[in-house]
């Protein structure tokens, strides 16, 4: 299998990580939509976000990054995406509305410690 995604959370391709734990991970876009625009992806391969089986704790996971996006940037509204056609890896976009938030969206290393300080 040739996903990024998997790539991703093998190590083989670098990220900006903000989040880890057993079943998850989230690391910022490298286009993003906007200052701290993160995907968060189950560990294991699953197509889309509704076969991953513990959704519950995915939306969990999208609501603490959310909630240190809105601190971290100074924007109250945190806009989620869940389309999955971008990539074959069930992922979550969840990033500031681009007016208003505070922050430089090419500076991923900066924005994903902003990120982390406020989880």
């Amino acid at each position: 299998m040739d996903c990024i995604f998997c790539k991703i959370v093998k190590g083989e391709i670098p990220s900006y990580k903000v989040y880890e734990d057993e079943n998850f991970l989230a690391f910022l876009d490298i286009n993003p939509q906007s200052v701290g625009h993160t995907q968060i992806i189950p560990k294991n391969h699953y197509k889309f976000v509704w076969d991953v089986p513990n959704a519950g704790e995915y939306f969990e996971v999208a609501k603490k990054i959310a909630l240190a996006q809105q601190k971290a940037f100074g924007q109250e509204v945190i806009i989620s995406r869940i389309i999955g056609t971008e990539v074959p890896h069930a992922h979550i976009w969840i990033f500031p509305m681009p007016d208003g938030a505070v922050g430089d969206k090419s500076d991923l290393k900066n924005n994903a410690e902003k990120i982390k300080a406020n989880l």
